[in-house]
């Protein structure tokens, strides 16, 4: 027990290290990038990637101090974290897509590519520190990091082609500030309806993001708890089953795009994560604990379908700050959902252990009833797929 807590508190203090420099640093790398293109957030986060994971190789090898793990998290984040490279990332595909179904279906390429990535890493890590110890482990991340950097400083091409120089000749501390504007600008640009609909779609990102985030280390959790005490074979079985999902979302976006517009797409992943998150509370024996997963197959795709629709309501030079403002939010939301629901499974696991996961299903039904909010705002408008199309044109002829 004491373990756990000395482990949790440095997690603590890993964490708060890294959340202020890696949010000014994600905010003004990202805004930044609307005028001086998105390569160099993807070039300085990778760059600070590298040298924290080199960092982990000497730390491994040389045996140091665990403390100055607290600096290295420091240092990093000034660079940038992974929601820079991401945000970035977003916005470079974004750029390079001329029809809004083919940007729905890139940036779920993008979420199904992390998820399955994400899942890997889990299963073979164990497997990599057993046969090679850290400091290999460490050493084949860093050269995989390696290759990354060199594709990007080499082979990539900047999707803004003629980045703007206008910051050239003003202060630093004018730059500094034009950023903050334009995240200003970013709605006070937008007409009534637009700026609603940024408003809304951002609003229901971001709670469904917080549930989403905030309930996923429950999971395991409720499944070492009794009555079901599964032992790491059935939680890596079930991980594994949770990693279909981003496969599945992905699929699903591929499909339903030919025959239902992107807000129905997003309808359909929250309602179906609602009732998994029902059926989770009453789930009792392994195999229901396995069946419930189903309904969670298109759990990620309003994540995906969102942050396509975000990317529509706006204009070609404001992706970059518009991912700037949803990674920030991301960033406050995720570390404000696990310690809440943390803190409410510790205070309800004695009476009723489900019950955490029944108050998600119904805190799902704020961003189902902000999207609907979402299609009657585009419905009083006149036509939200009109909008969007106004917007592209218009953004066409201002590139």
């Amino acid at each position: 027990m004491e373990v756990q807590k000395k482990v949790s508190l440095f997690n603590l203090q890993m964490d708060i290290s890294g959340l202020i420099p890696g949010l000014v640093s994600t905010f003004m790398l990202l805004s930044h990038s609307d005028h001086g293109g998105r390569k160099f957030p993807l070039i300085l986060s990778s760059v600070g990637a590298l040298a924290n994971s080199a960092w982990l190789c000497l730390l491994s090898y040389f045996a140091f101090p665990i403390q100055l793990l607290i600096a290295s998290t420091f240092l990093g984040a000034l660079c940038g974290n992974y929601t820079t490279l991401l945000g970035a990332s977003f916005a470079y595909i974004v750029d390079q897509c001329k029809e809004k179904k083919q940007r729905t279906i890139r940036i779920a390429i993008i979420d199904f590519l992390l998820g399955i990535v994400t899942g890997l890493t889990g299963l073979s890590s164990g497997y990599f520190i057993r046969e090679l110890g850290f400091v290999w482990s460490f050493s084949i991340a860093t050269m995989a990091l390696t290759v990354n950097l060199i594709y990007i400083l080499f082979f990539l091409e900047d999707s803004m082609k003629e980045p703007s120089s206008q910051n050239v000749s003003i202060s630093w501390t004018e730059g500094f500030k034009n950023l903050f504007y334009r995240t200003y600008m970013l709605f006070k640009n937008n007409s009534g309806e637009q700026r609603s609909l940024l408003c809304l779609l951002l609003f229901t990102m971001i709670t469904y993001f917080f549930v989403t985030v905030g309930i996923s280390p429950i999971f395991i959790l409720y499944e070492l708890d009794s009555p079901l005490c599964w032992d790491e074979v059935l939680i890596g079985y079930g991980s594994a089953l949770g990693s279909v999902s981003f496969f599945s979302s992905f699929l699903g976006i591929w499909l339903f795009s030919y025959c239902m517009e992107d807000i129905h797409m997003a309808f359909i992943g929250i309602f179906t994560t609602m009732v998994g998150m029902a059926m989770i509370a009453f789930a009792r024996t392994t195999l229901m604990m396995f069946l419930v997963r189903l309904p969670f197959l298109f759990t990620v795709v309003p994540l995906s379908v969102l942050r396509s629709m975000i990317s529509k309501v706006v204009r070609s030079t404001e992706q970059g700050t518009m991912f700037a403002c949803l990674a920030f939010l991301e960033t406050l939301g995720g570390i404000t959902a696990v310690s809440t629901f943390n803190g409410i499974y510790s205070a309800t696991v004695a009476w009723y252990k489900g019950f955490v996961f029944l108050l998600s299903a119904v805190l799902l039904l704020i961003p189902a009833i902000s999207l609907c909010a979402v299609k009657c705002i585009s419905r009083n408008a006149g036509s939200y797929v009109l909008l969007l199309q106004e917007e592209s044109s218009e953004d066409t002829s201002d590139r």
